[in-house]
């Protein structure tokens, strides 16, 4: 009976120690989706973070490695040290340094604590036995001791810390954007060593064929035309009424990350990013003013064909408010950058009310039909004069994978 009570006892004593570790676990798993780790570090088709997902960059193309708790081919044997010394100065154990696809420059902005936290919660996953392929990059850019460098010029390798002149609500904002959110990564383009280029932080970049917009206060190419109201239904949804939906890697992100945000984060969010600086760079965002452009009857009549039927004429979308256009950010871009990805690739998201998706356009229309869709597009729901060609078309999808740019003769 004695042990038994001295079991009960010691039971009792471990019980706020074991509350204490679900509870940073719990953290931790919020934390991952805010940074929103399980995009990089899962191959498709692959299991959850355990890697292998590639990246095709400039200077050759990059694998990301398992970060489960497998000690062999995961993090499983990382000590906290270790694990901060990677998230914060893009160093792994043995001084192997990464490349900054790793955005260890945004997450070095991230508390300690916060990174510890979502060390728990990936020590709690299941192990996965996962060995990313070998990267395969150009010389010199394989030449990893070169990344010390680098992380001198663009990682500032500092915390951020809150500003005492800014509310509650704007600091908190500032640390999902710039640090856990890592948005800068994508929306902020990049200098000749492909670091940040800070004077031009949000102002819209290019990344692995599309445009991550510009996120500034700024009225024509920026957020600056949205209101509070609808930047955070975007974020958390993928879409907002006037504002057309979410596609591609921002669909991916609010798929796998912001839509799991408490809507006071979103707040938060929202009410950074409503204050900075305008920036007039990129391709607008609201539909332009002026007189429409010239007809397109080839374009007007393939999209009643093809695309009427989800979109309605008016653009304003039938059944789900994901399939609206009218307003959308991609349609008022002249050059069609993220409407070419779409048609070629397709465009899906997981929401609150199912998987919204919108198919690719490879298999039934010619390079030159599609140029005419997006061009129709974008006169009629941006209000200028497209200039997609069929050239444009070819590429985005790929050799491997395109009609001919004019079409068959009529029998």
């Amino acid at each position: 009976m004695k042990r038994s009570l001295l079991t009960a006892a010691a039971l009792l004593a471990l019980a706020p120690l074991a509350a204490q570790a679900d509870d940073l676990v719990a953290k931790g798993q919020y934390l991952a989706k805010a940074a929103d780790c399980v995009a990089c570090h899962t191959a498709p088709g692959g299991q959850p973070f355990a890697g292998g997902r590639a990246f095709e960059l400039p200077f050759g193309v990059l694998y990301s490695p398992n970060i489960t708790p497998d000690a062999k081919t995961g993090v499983g044997s990382y000590s906290d040290d270790e694990f901060v010394r990677v998230l914060h100065d893009g160093v792994a154990p043995g001084g192997r340094h990464l490349y900054p696809a790793m955005p260890y420059a945004s997450y070095s902005k991230m508390s300690r604590t916060d990174a510890l936290a979502i060390k728990a919660y990936l020590m709690s996953l299941a192990p996965v036995v996962a060995t990313a392929p070998e990267d395969r990059m150009k010389f010199p850019y394989n030449q990893r001791w070169t990344m010390v460098f680098w992380n001198a010029v663009n990682n500032p390798g500092k915390e951020l810390k809150p500003d005492p002149s800014k509310p509650a609500d704007w600091n908190r904002g500032a640390y999902l954007v710039e640090a856990l959110g890592h948005c800068g990564e994508c929306h902020t383009p990049r200098n000749v060593l492909q670091g940040l280029k800070d004077s031009k932080a949000f102002a819209g970049a290019d990344i692995q064929g599309w445009h991550a917009y510009n996120l500034t206060s700024d009225k024509n190419a920026g957020l600056g035309d949205w209101s509070e109201a609808q930047l955070a239904q975007y974020l958390s949804t993928g879409h907002a009424d006037g504002h057309g939906p979410a596609s591609g890697p921002m669909a991916e992100a609010i798929e796998n990350s912001l839509r799991f945000l408490t809507p006071e984060d979103i707040h938060a969010m929202v009410v950074y990013l409503k204050a900075l600086p305008a920036q007039p760079d990129g391709p607008p965002a609201v539909p332009a003013k002026a007189a429409p452009p010239a007809p397109n009857v080839e374009g007007a009549h393939l999209f009643v064909q093809a695309c009427a039927g989800c979109h309605l004429p008016d653009g304003a979308g039938r059944q789900s408010p994901w399939a609206a256009l009218a307003g959308a950010h991609s349609t008022g871009d002249g050059a069609g950058t993220n409407l070419v990805q779409i048609l070629a690739h397709g465009s899906q998201m997981q929401t609150a009310q199912g998987q919204v998706f919108m198919h690719s356009f490879t298999g039934g229309y010619t390079d030159a039909e599609l140029a005419a869709i997006a061009n129709y597009t974008i006169g009629q729901f941006g209000g200028r004069q497209g200039q997609v060609t069929p050239a444009q078309i070819k590429a985005a999808r790929g050799a491997d994978d395109h009609k001919e740019t004019e079409p068959p003769p009529k029998s």
